[in-house]
């Protein structure tokens, strides 16, 4: 008969505690590295700003540390030697008054002076006459037939049926495009530069409008950047509309040529909108960020942006650790190839000499980035595993000559619309959205072109209303001949 022992009994109550203890020290453990993960994932997160993020300059706390410059010694300013920026004078012909200007006497001996001066001093100055609105009334008169009585009005012609005239609707636009004015701002400008007298529901009926009317034009210039063989494309964030009570997330795209821009505003993001946008037909040499919704074009054919490149390094570098010394590393091989890059741009560096310094570098960083996704901490080697995804699109500047090895053209030409969202705070919709797409791809292209905005749209607001064929956002070399017909 086994005799109790009331140590046993204690021996199996503890270990019962211990086993406990232990359960509640895992869990308790558990917590506390998911507790300072999000701790390490909240301070890198304040630790992100536009030097090493996508993040905007605009978002960049007050006192945020930006990358030092070298000093290089110039004072601020004009530097000598630059070359010398004076206001052109008007040919002759162009000036309306003339006031010559002719001494009487001698300013030493006070004898009279006769003659002309064959080549005098020229001054100008220019002055805007007062402002004032071109009304023009159509009278619309009826007449009774003799024979059978029946009244005949004579209609006003349908080009005339809105109440503001071509160049006048033009210019509404133009302010909304161009210069990001709000529509009531549109109407308080009208009013007191031109005396006009226009309400804010006008000004939208006004740029409903422009819209129909540059449809043409803008579908040009679309098929124009899809069949280009260089383009840069780029998306930002954009709203439309409010639903429940917020606004309507949609996005912004831009796809841009030396010579023609074009925008599209989408409710999304998806790969589809930029394949829309360029066309499926697209073999031109596409410049981008690595945003996965350019992932269905051929590698081979696309070039990724350094600029986000080295914002990737910068933030490696910051988020220390074994990422931080391989993104000096990377850094540096960035740096070095810059240099012989602005040298090729100049014109001081042959593209051989190029292509040949060039293989170093791309093995070094093909190298370095592998290391980088075994050896780095988590989020440092998740970011490099994704850029040796497109690792071959890193490189295509170098095979190709011509081709920039930043987005920058593109990030510059969404800058506008950028501005234009922080201050309108987007479109209410659809609608809304087609005018801005379309005004800021004639105002962009206009711009590339250095061609008048005003007249464009004044031409545009004219042939629509008459039926007549619209002007081409197209360079004037590749432009229809009956584009510009009056």
């Amino acid at each position: 008969m086994a005799v109790f022992d009331p140590k046993d009994a204690r021996i199996a109550e503890l270990e019962t505690q211990v086993a406990a203890r232990d359960a509640v020290i895992v869990e308790l453990m558990a917590k506390v590295e998911a507790l300072t993960a999000r701790v390490a994932e909240l301070e890198a997160r304040l630790r992100q700003n536009s030097s090493n993020s996508s993040q905007p300059p605009s978002s960049d706390a007050p006192g945020t540390p930006r990358q030092p410059k070298k000093p290089t010694g110039r004072r601020p300013g004009g530097q000598p030697g630059h070359k010398k920026h004076e206001r052109r004078l008007l040919p002759p012909e162009a000036v309306q008054h003339v006031v010559e200007l002719v001494p009487k006497e001698c300013k030493g001996c006070r004898r009279r002076l006769v003659g002309r001066d064959c080549e005098p001093r020229r001054h100008q100055v220019v002055e805007v006459p007062p402002l004032s609105a071109i009304v023009t009334e159509y009278r619309s008169h009826a007449l009774e037939c003799s024979a059978c009585g029946t009244v005949t009005r004579q209609p006003v012609p349908a080009y005339a049926s809105s109440a503001f005239g071509d160049r006048l609707g033009a210019l509404a636009s133009l302010l909304v495009g161009k210069y990001r004015l709000s529509k009531r701002l549109v109407k308080d400008a009208l009013s007191d530069m031109l005396g006009v007298d226009m309400s804010v529901g006008s000004v939208v009926n006004l740029e409903g409008e422009m819209t129909d009317a540059l449809a043409p034009a803008v579908a040009g210039a679309r098929a124009y950047v899809q069949a280009a063989d260089k383009a840069h494309a780029d998306e930002t964030g954009w709203v439309e509309g409010r639903k429940q009570g917020r606004g309507h997330r949609a996005w912004l795209w831009v796809a841009a040529t030396a010579r023609v821009v074009v925008f599209h505003i989408a409710r999304n993001r998806s790969g589809k909108v930029a394949q829309a946008l360029l066309g499926e037909d697209f073999l031109g040499i596409l410049t981008t960020d690595r945003w996965s919704g350019y992932d269905w074009y051929d590698k081979g054919l696309r070039q990724l942006c350094w600029s986000h490149l080295t914002r990737d390094f910068q933030g490696f570098i910051d988020r220390g650790g074994e990422g931080g010394r391989l993104g000096t590393r990377l850094m540096r091989e960035r740096n070095r190839f810059f240099k012989w890059w602005h040298r090729v741009r100049d014109g001081t560096l042959p593209q051989a000499n190029f292509e040949q310094r060039m293989k170093k570098v791309r093995r070094t960083v093909g190298q370095l980035l592998r290391q980088t996704e075994v050896r780095a901490e988590k989020k440092t080697a998740g970011m490099a595993r994704e850029i040796l995804q497109l690792e071959e699109c890193l490189w295509t500047f170098v095979d190709v000559p011509g081709i920039e090895p930043t987005n920058n053209f593109g990030e510059q030409c969404i800058r506008h619309a950028v501005m234009y969202r922080k201050t309108s705070f987007g479109t209410q919709g659809p609608e809304g959205s087609r005018f801005v797409e379309r005004i800021f791809t004639a105002v962009s292209t206009l711009k590339r072109q250095e061609r008048g905005v005003l007249d464009f749209l004044t031409d545009t607001l004219r042939t629509h209303r008459r039926g007549l064929p619209p002007p081409s956002l197209l360079p004037l070399a590749e432009a229809p001949q009956f584009a510009y017909a009056a």
